[in-house]
């Protein structure tokens, strides 16, 4: 074998399995090196995909030619869209997995992907040669080169797992850690830190009482994660709920004192928003009751996820504390939850592609940036993988911006704010969000992927044909004209006030009582014309009437996001020496010189740079 390559891709959770498949699509010869080749693409904690904003990124990694949606629609076990109370921009979908068929399905994608090899080992040390790097040795005391690196090592990085008092190394439930990688990549003056996370117990589904629970229900229409699947084949199962009562927090806060959280054992920050169980305590000391989500981890298995229960607490007190719930009083587990601390890198340190700013040819996607979650892992594995595919290439690099996709706001916002948190994805982090929804991920972004190479030819067929079908529906609706006599007794019918002169049938798309679907019936030429849609009719139907009902707020947002979009088209990277800028405030000048930057609208997102500092740079640029 000759181990050169292009791109090697350490680590394949979801941000290096994205990253794999990128670089190798676009035609650069790609090595993805994983300890473990039947724990690819494993879901570490919950085996679910999306979520609020999550579920954006999801459909964004999928319309640019990635495989997450496909992996996801094939496992699902149930799927929701959350948000539904709420306009189309908050639409969020979300999907319980099977956790083993995620896996292979990831596998078998990647087995079969041209220009990838997968190889099995641990990577110990990067080889960089004059801030460049070169290659990798491993365990195996292999050496690979390469030129470019993806680093995308999760929670595996001098992983140490609390349960209680007992401390065990390791990445991963049963998986060891990574030594000596952190330390290879910190002697070239890369910063390094320590951030936490944990996750549940594991439930025998045989000993739950499901009769004193409440079911929660999927739904079953539609929708999917990916434009290209048509079903989902496993069988849909439900979720079920309960709450915890004021006996279980009793026994959880006996056990506080040996809580690695509670007890100096663990110093690192965990995620704000997805706290333990023990935090929640301690947090809303008034509460009564959590409430608590049973759900299942595969289509024919016994075993359950109890989604709100995260806990770093001694196994015993897990599980007294569990048994004073009713439909857990005959509880038994599989393993207990437990914190993990790893090690990861101040993303600031990164360009908008995710390379390195100190080392040539290294990107770092996933967790090793400070985030926390699949989705935001897998929308930077993909750009990194995209970007060190292109670097190899010698071409420019592929940048995301905050106007056209949730995942330029998340990577904008790790490499200009930075992270003194686990860093999650949601909708109130992206101003454009209307332009931003779920339903338009393939609009915004598979024509771009498909001129890079990435997203292949019969993806960018089918938005073709889904484009043109919903601009010829929006043009009918524009064109058709609808006189009172004729239209009203439909509008009376669906509980809309009647016409009192004729008008365009898009006004009256408008109403909020008036569907596509519910005016057809008395609009014989509209009926006809979405009778002739036969492939993916309702998604099309969807699309085309969020774009007429919320055309205002669009047009508005869009002009918006073209006066930022003016700011961001002024470069100042290397044309000012920040430090001796004596009229900037002292933090703009220590917070610019840090970041350095690419363009003025970077700038004014940076914390402690105010409007009146980037007044002082507009000056200085004679704007």
């Amino acid at each position: 074998m000759d181990f050169k390559y292009d791109v090697i891709v350490i680590g394949a959770g979801h941000a290096g399995c994205e990253a794999a498949a990128a670089a190798a699509n676009i035609g650069a010869k790609t090595c993805l090196i994983t300890m473990d080749m039947n724990k690819i693409g494993q879901m570490s904690c919950n085996p679910a995909v999306g979520g609020i904003a999550k579920g954006q990124i999801v459909r964004e990694v999928d319309a640019l030619g990635g495989f997450m949606g496909i992996v996801t629609d094939r496992s699902s076990i149930q799927f929701r869209m959350l948000n539904r109370s709420k306009g189309p921009a908050m639409w969020s979908p979300r999907a319980q997995c099977d956790r083993g068929k995620f896996i292979w399905h990831w596998r078998e994608i990647l087995e079969n992907t041209p220009n990838l090899h997968i190889w099995q080992d641990q990577v110990k040390e990067l080889i960089v040669e004059d801030k460049e790097v070169k290659g990798v040795r491993t365990y195996f005391d292999l050496t690979i080169q390469a030129k470019c690196v993806v680093l995308t090592a999760g929670t595996f990085l001098n992983g140490l797992m609390h349960i209680g008092h007992t401390q065990i190394p390791g990445g991963r439930v049963a998986e060891p850690a990574s030594y000596h990688l952190t330390e290879s990549i910190t002697r070239h003056g890369i910063t390094a830190g320590r951030m936490k996370t944990g996750t549940p117990v594991r439930i025998d589904g045989r000993s739950v009482h499901f009769e004193d629970m409440t079911i929660q229900e999927g739904e079953h229409d539609f929708h999917r994660f990916s434009f290209m699947e048509e079903e989902r084949p496993l069988k849909q199962l439900t979720c079920w709920t309960c709450f915890t009562n004021p006996e279980v927090h009793e026994v959880l806060r006996s056990g506080l004192p040996d809580s690695p959280l509670y007890n100096g054992q663990i110093q690192s920050i965990g995620p704000r928003y997805c706290p333990s169980i023990e935090t929640k305590l301690v947090t809303f000391p008034e509460r009564e009751q959590h409430q608590l989500f049973l759900e299942p981890e595969g289509e024919t298995t016994q075993e359950y996820y109890l989604n709100g229960f995260s806990s770093s607490l001694p196994l015993d007190v897990q599980i007294r504390a569990l048994k004073k719930i009713p439909a857990f009083r005959d509880l038994v587990v599989y393993r207990p939850g437990y914190a993990i601390e790893y090690d990861f890198f101040d993303p600031t340190q990164l360009e908008h592609s995710l390379e390195s700013k100190i080392v040539s040819g290294l990107f770092f996607a996933g967790q090793v940036n400070g985030t926390t979650g699949y989705e935001e892992a897998a929308g930077q594995g993909i750009v990194a993988g995209i970007n060190a595919a292109l670097k190899c290439g010698g071409s420019d690099p592929f940048v995301m911006h905050r106007d056209e996709s949730y995942i330029g706001v998340l990577i904008d916002d790790l490499v200009t704010k930075g992270v003194d948190e686990p860093y999650r994805m949601f909708t109130s982090r992206a101003e454009y969000r209307i332009l931003l929804r779920q339903d338009d991920a393939d609009a915004r972004l598979t024509e771009v992927a498909y001129k890079m190479g990435l997203a292949g030819s019969v993806r960018y067929q089918n938005w073709m044909r889904k484009k043109e079908k919903i601009e010829e529906i929006i043009r009918f609706c524009e064109n058709f004209s609808l006189k009172p006599a004729l239209i009203n007794a439909g509008l009376e019918a669906l509980g809309s006030t009647p016409l009192r002169y004729g008008c365009k049938l898009f006004d009256v798309i408008n109403r909020p009582q008036i569907t596509l679907l519910n005016i057809a019936p008395y609009i014989e030429p509209l009926q006809h014309l979405l009778d002739s849609i036969t492939e993916r009719r309702e998604e099309i139907i969807e699309a085309a009437e969020i774009k007429m009902k919320y055309h205002g707020y669009i047009a508005r947002e869009k002009i918006i996001a073209d006066k930022m979009q003016r700011l961001e088209s002024i470069k100042i990277r290397g044309r000012f020496d920040y430090e001796n800028m004596n009229s900037l405030s002292t933090e703009a000048r220590q917070k610019l010189s840090k970041i350095n930057p690419e363009t003025l609208a970077q700038a004014g997102r940076i914390p402690g740079v105010s409007p009146s500092d980037i007044n002082v740079l507009l000056v200085l640029l004679g704007r």
